[in-house]
C-alpha cells in the first residue's frame, strides 16, 4: 500500500519532503508533480525500482529515461553540452522541456538509450520537484505518468491513488497536474529537433533559434 502525502504546491512542507526523499533513497518508486505533468521516478542507480517503473509503464529498452536535475550545473555532470546546446539550455531552463543529449559516464548504463548512448534531461520549475532535488542532492530518474494505452498523463492525485496504490511506494499530491507532458527536444545531433510537442513552446527549437 503506497503512502499519500498532501504537499503544498508553492511552499512544500520540509518534513514531508524529507520523508519523501528517505523513501526514494530506500529504493521507493514515487509519483510527483512537475511543471508539465505528473511523473513517476526513483533513485538514479536503483535497478529494481527502475524495472518496476518499466513494468508499470510497459516500456521497452528503447525508451529514453529522463534525469530531472536541479540546475544546469548538475545537468552538465550527466550530459555532453557544447556551446550551442548550452545557449539553448540556459535560455529555456528551468521549464517544461526535456532535452535529449549524449550522456557522460556518470549516467548508469541501464538508463541509456540502447543504441545511441543518449539520455533525457530536465530542469523543471515546480517548487515540489525542486525541493525534492535539493534534499536528495542528485538527479531523479523519471518518466511521465502516462499509463499503458493512454495518451494523456494522469492528473488527479486521487485517481492515481486508486490506480497505483499497490504499484508505487508514495504519491505526492500537489494538486491537479497538467494534461500535457514536457516538450522533447533532441540536441544530440547538432541541430535541435523537436521530438514531441508538449506544454513547452516548441517554436524556438523548430526554427533552430
Amino acid at each position: 500500500m503506497s503512502q499519500f502525502f498532501q504537499v503544498h504546491p508553492d511552499n512544500p512542507q520540509a518534513r514531508l519532503i524529507k520523508q519523501a526523499v528517505e523513501i526514494i533513497r530506500a529504493g521507493g518508486v514515487v509519483v510527483f508533480p512537475t511543471d508539465s505533468s505528473y511523473a513517476v521516478g526513483c533513485h538514479i542507480g536503483d535497478k529494481n525500482a527502475i524495472e518496476r517503473i518499466r513494468r508499470l509503464r510497459q516500456l521497452d529498452d528503447k525508451h529514453n529515461f529522463t534525469l530531472i536535475c536541479s540546475d544546469l550545473s548538475q545537468l552538465g555532470l550527466f550530459a555532453k553540452v557544447d556551446t550551442g546546446a548550452f545557449r539553448l539550455l540556459k535560455a529555456h531552463t528551468p521549464g517544461p522541456y526535456t532535452f535529449i543529449l549524449s550522456a557522460t559516464r556518470e549516467v548508469p548504463r541501464m538508463l541509456l538509450h540502447a543504441k545511441r548512448r543518449t539520455i533525457g534531461l530536465r530542469v523543471p520549475r515546480h517548487p515540489i520537484t525542486q525541493a525534492l532535488l535539493e534534499q536528495l542532492g542528485e538527479p531523479l530518474m523519471s518518466v511521465s505518468l502516462i499509463m499503458p494505452g493512454e495518451v494523456l498523463p494522469l492528473s488527479d492525485p486521487y485517481e492515481m491513488r486508486q490506480l497505483l496504490e499497490h504499484h508505487v511506494d508514495l504519491i505526492i499530491d500537489g494538486g491537479f497536474g497538467g494534461l500535457a507532458a514536457s516538450t522533447v527536444v533532441n540536441l544530440s545531433d547538432g541541430e535541435p529537433e523537436v521530438i514531441r510537442v508538449g506544454c513547452g513552446d516548441p517554436s524556438p527549437f523548430a526554427e533552430g533559434a
